[in-house]
């Protein structure tokens, strides 16, 4: 997106292998854009992958969300509920997904599978690395 001549605004696309899903990947957007820069760029991509002939716009994962929240439910279903309802310090997870709400996405599931005992915690904060670029990346917020 531009700002006149300067941009303000960018996303990198995935395109699948079959030509039906476009997907964002980082995207980033300057201080001192509009408010509604980003909420701009999204239309325009969604535009841009319709008139592509894509079928799917994928606006990514709405991390957490989602989890069961019930006596019976797993130990580590429980901490990610309470992370995603009181973690904002770290990440504003109810925030993105509230954000990500306002296109009306169709939500799956996506499931992370490793090992019992303290194997999950790391393999998260493998993630949120890799999503932040360095581990102390994700506690800057």
């Amino acid at each position: 997106m531009r700002r006149g001549e300067r941009i303000v605004a960018f996303a990198n696309l995935w395109r699948s292998g079959d030509g039906r899903e476009l997907s964002i990947d980082l995207m980033r957007h300057a201080p001192e854009a509009p408010n509604v820069v980003m909420d701009a760029l999204f239309v325009e991509l969604m535009l841009y992958g319709r008139a592509e002939g894509y079928l799917w716009f994928h606006l990514g994962a709405a991390p957490l969300a989602g989890l069961a929240d019930h006596p019976l439910a797993s130990t580590w279903n429980r901490i990610g509920t309470f992370i995603y309802r009181r973690g904002d310090e770290f990440f504003n997870f109810e925030g993105l997904r509230a954000y990500k709400e306002k296109f009306v996405p169709v939500w799956t599931p996506q499931y992370l599978a490793c090992r019992g005992g303290l194997t999950l915690p790391q393999a998260l904060l493998d993630a949120a690395t890799l999503i932040s670029g360095n581990p102390v990346g994700m506690l800057k917020r």
